[in-house]
């Protein structure tokens, strides 16, 4: 008798086969309220950590990037003004359907977007500069694909940039985000989402997710050399990234 491969659905464990289904569908679910949550749940913080993470990747004029579970555009749009070449991917349609109205209405041009899913691209070897994944890794199905094909679809010398949360190393202040995560954020999002079950997985994917050592070690299991973790707020975010030499 065979036993199905299970995977963490937040803090419940599914068959692997149903996650992305069921990702899918909390994202369609909060797509459109997605980036007025964003704000309500870090304060704000979220713009100064994706500020960061940008300058971190240094996009450049003529290059080709990546922008994987870029959906709703933030990361987007703010590597636009360097001249690169973007792609916007995302798996979930719904989100790449806001972020193109968003650019839209913001009159930012020239960006291509494309549904795909992180565990099976469709671009071709060797056909992205630098890779982008800002808080999307954790809800891919199978990490170790998303980052064997993030390895892929980089040219030689290519960078790969992560933004993911993590677990913050900060005493005392990790157990007072932990009440207001598990206890707050899902009445936030029945607040202003209407949908409390779709922010609590949210919260749970964050605590399932690897902590930074163990990622970065996943990161250098996919191929990338000259790997580097730079926490913030103590780890309650990080920046991953890695080359392909």
């Amino acid at each position: 008798m065979t036993t199905s491969e299970t995977v963490s659905f937040g803090y419940e464990e599914i068959p692997a086969e149903e996650k992305q289904a069921r990702v899918g569908a909390v994202f369609s679910s909060v797509a459109k309220k997605y980036d007025i949550m964003n704000d309500a749940m870090s304060g704000g913080m979220h713009r100064l950590w994706k500020d960061r993470f940008v300058r971190r990747v240094k996009p450049r004029a003529g290059e080709s990037i990546l922008d994987m579970a870029g959906g709703t555009g933030d990361i987007a749009f703010r590597m636009a003004p360097s001249g690169a070449d973007i792609t916007v991917s995302d798996i979930n349609q719904d989100m790449l359907d806001v972020g193109m109205e968003r650019a839209e209405k913001r009159g930012i041009s020239g960006l291509s977007w494309s549904c795909q899913n992180a565990e099976e691209l469709s671009f071709d070897d060797r056909t992205f500069d630098a890779y982008t994944i800002a808080f999307g890794i954790r809800n891919v199905t199978h990490i170790d694909k998303a980052l064997a094909e993030a390895f892929r679809v980089l040219k030689r010398g290519g960078r790969f940039y992560c933004l993911e949360f993590s677990t913050t190393e900060w005493p005392g202040f990790a157990q007072a985000y932990d009440v207001y995560s598990h206890k707050l954020v899902p009445q936030i999002g029945k607040a202003i989402a209407g949908d409390a079950d779709s922010y609590r997985y949210l919260i749970e994917s964050i605590r399932r997710f690897p902590k930074m050592r163990e990622f970065e070690g996943m990161i250098r299991t996919a191929g990338f050399r000259h790997t580097k973790v730079e926490p913030i707020m103590g780890g309650l975010v990080a920046i991953h990234s890695g080359w392909k030499v």
